[in-house]
């Protein structure tokens, strides 16, 4: 347009009018103000309405909805969609068309939830993706703004992988599927990982179709539990179990791997199905067995640590992956049955004898008892027969002690051998578990690693005094100490015991001795080699009266020898009696015959 018609005058322009004010060039107030009206929307309070963005910052976000004013809400009511910008529609609540200041109130909050139900409800049905935000923790999961509404987000439903730390998640706006919605408790559940989970198994499937048993792939520490390692191999997991981390033992897997540590993994095996793949970390290193130095023989020593303890032995690792076994039988030459662990404990280190060795099933049992000399080896230099010792009980049986003069070298003391005197009935009697007792060594038996043993043959036998102190007639005196069927036994003086049986335990007016009594006992037996005298009460008044009856006997005859017909008398008496017997005897056997 050129500079002339640019300042030309308006032919029609109404200057009178323009003068009083009125540019709208004859048109009244009443129908200016109605075009007015009808140019803005038709608005209600508590209505929800649409509106445009037309400018923001980091604490308002002024909104435009087509009235004579602008409203103005706060951005935190549009946490959960960071990416909002000038221009975009959003739906507002009107609170208030024009509030004492003459200022549009709205608010973004309750226009969503005004909807919220019925558009979470909707994004369900449809399988929607919608955003959220995640306002903060709680007990299993986070607490998610959506629509509105706080929807819970279980910690399992965050990713595929476990997640470790819960707070990085705080603050953000995420995508979510909604999973779950009860309808009489108002609860929603929402997932992010479903949305990713598709797509996973996808690549599963892609990936596990190229897999092969043997390949080796590079995966990344994804989760570290007691049983084993799980291993991301780029969509897909695979678990290293704890068998397959190392040739040696491992008592749990961090001790071999970290969390999110690369690592080069063999695939073992896999299922299709299950989609389970079986992974190897060991494998990629050569079998410590092979590598075992090929001199080491049988008798060599070596050293080691206990890496396992049971009740039958112990295990020791030589070298990573190579183990032995000693047997509680080779850990003394003691043939007490024992624990390993009385001998040695997880984390020692010890030396051993390898006593057999098998490369090819990879085994290996090892002593430690032979580091030391075998003691039965020179038995009769140190324990000759006759020889003295003290050695220390270790077992009771019905018929003698067992006991130990050192480490390997055990013995028997005979019931009979414990003492000249007492009678035992058990040898707890005796002595106890755990005591001293001083022996002397009666015989050797080196094939079967057995002495026998005596404790009495320390004393001289005392039934060699006894034979001159209780001879056969001679009385003591004597305490019933014990009452049996067959009789009672009665402590004599010397510590000694004699028997006596029940019609030699009668007393003098007839009645029957009884326990703890004391009374005069006549030795009736002694027998040396059995060790035995029997007693009798009784017999010390019957002999006496016998000895009474055989006085007045002598007595009588004495008496009669003094009147010299009668014996004359009498014998011939007896004499001829007996001659006609014998006589009328034969007359009537040679009757008989005739």
């Amino acid at each position: 347009m050129s500079e002339e018609l640019k300042n030309s005058p308006i032919e029609d322009f109404d200057w009178e009018a323009y003068e009083k004010g009125d540019t709208q060039r004859g048109k009244s107030f009443e129908e200016l103000e109605k075009t007015y009206d009808e140019s803005l929307n038709t608005i209600k309070d508590k209505d929800v309405t649409e509106g445009t963005v037309i400018a923001l910052n980091k604490r308002e976000v002024v909104v435009n909805i087509g009235y004579k004013s602008d409203g103005i809400i706060p951005f935190s009511e549009f946490r959960y969609n960071p990416d909002l910008k000038v221009g975009d529609t959003v739906e507002v609540f009107i609170e208030n068309q024009e509030d004492k200041k003459g200022q549009l109130i709205l608010s973004h909050k309750k226009a969503r939830a005004a909807k919220s139900w019925d558009r979470v409800n909707e994004a369900l049905e449809n399988d929607e993706i919608i955003k959220g935000y995640i306002k903060c923790r709680t007990k299993g999961g986070m607490i998610v703004d959506v629509f509105g509404i706080e929807a819970f987000l279980p910690g399992s439903q965050i990713d595929v992988k476990p997640i470790r730390d819960y707070d990085v998640f705080v603050g953000k706006t995420m995508e979510f599927k909604v999973v779950k919605i009860n309808q009489e408790f108002k609860n929603v559940v929402v997932s992010h990982k479903a949305l990713i989970e598709a797509e996973l198994e996808q690549q599963k499937r892609d990936i596990i179709a190229k897999l092969e048993k043997g390949q080796v792939l590079e995966g990344t520490v994804k989760n570290i539990t007691s049983y084993g390692v799980f291993i991301d191999l780029g969509g897909v997991d695979g678990l290293i179990h704890i068998t397959d981390l190392s040739w040696g033992r491992v008592n749990h897997p961090e001790e071999v791997v970290s969390l999110d540590e690369k690592l080069n993994v063999v695939i073992l095996d896999f299922d299709d199905e299950k989609k389970r793949i079986a992974l190897g970390l060991k494998q990629l290193q050569p079998h410590p067995w092979d590598a075992l130095d090929a001199n080491l023989k049988v008798g060599d020593k070596v050293k080691g640590k206990v890496v396992v303890m049971a009740d039958y032995g112990a295990f020791i690792e030589i070298a990573p992956g190579v183990e032995g076994l000693i047997h509680v039988s080779e850990m003394s030459w003691s043939q007490h049955l024992r624990s390993a662990q009385d001998f040695m404990k997880v984390g020692d280190e010890v030396e051993a004898v390898i006593l057999t060795l098998d490369r090819a099933e990879r085994k290996m049992s090892l002593g430690i008892k032979q580091l030391k000399q075998d003691p039965w080896e020179n038995i009769e230099e140190k324990y000759a027969v006759g020889s003295k010792h003290t050695a220390k009980v270790r077992n009771f049986t019905n018929f003698g002690v067992f006991v130990e003069l050192e480490e390997g070298v055990d013995g028997l003391i005979h019931i009979s051998d414990l003492s000249w005197t007492k009678k035992i009935k058990h040898p707890s009697e005796f002595t106890q578990i755990g005591a001293d007792i001083d022996v002397q060594v009666l015989e050797i038996d080196k094939d079967n690693r057995r002495l026998s043993l005596g404790h009495k043959q320390l004393e001289e036998n005392p039934w060699d005094v006894f034979e001159t102190v209780f001879t056969v007639g001679s009385i003591h005196e004597g305490t019933i100490i014990e009452m049996l069927d067959k009789g009672a036994v009665v402590a004599l003086p010397y510590g000694v015991e004699g028997f006596a049986t029940p019609k030699h335990l009668v007393k003098e007016d007839g009645t029957q001795a009884k326990q703890d009594e004391k009374l005069n006992f006549k030795v009736i037996e002694f027998n040396k080699d059995a060790k035995r005298i029997i007693l009798s009460h009784s017999r010390i008044f019957e002999d006496e009266a016998k000895a009474e009856a055989k006085k007045a006997a002598k007595k009588t005859a004495k008496a009669n020898n003094n009147n010299d017909d009668a014996p004359v008398i009498t014998n011939t008496i007896e004499k001829t009696t007996l001659g006609d017997l014998e006589e009328l005897a034969a007359l009537k056997e040679k009757l008989s015959k005739k």
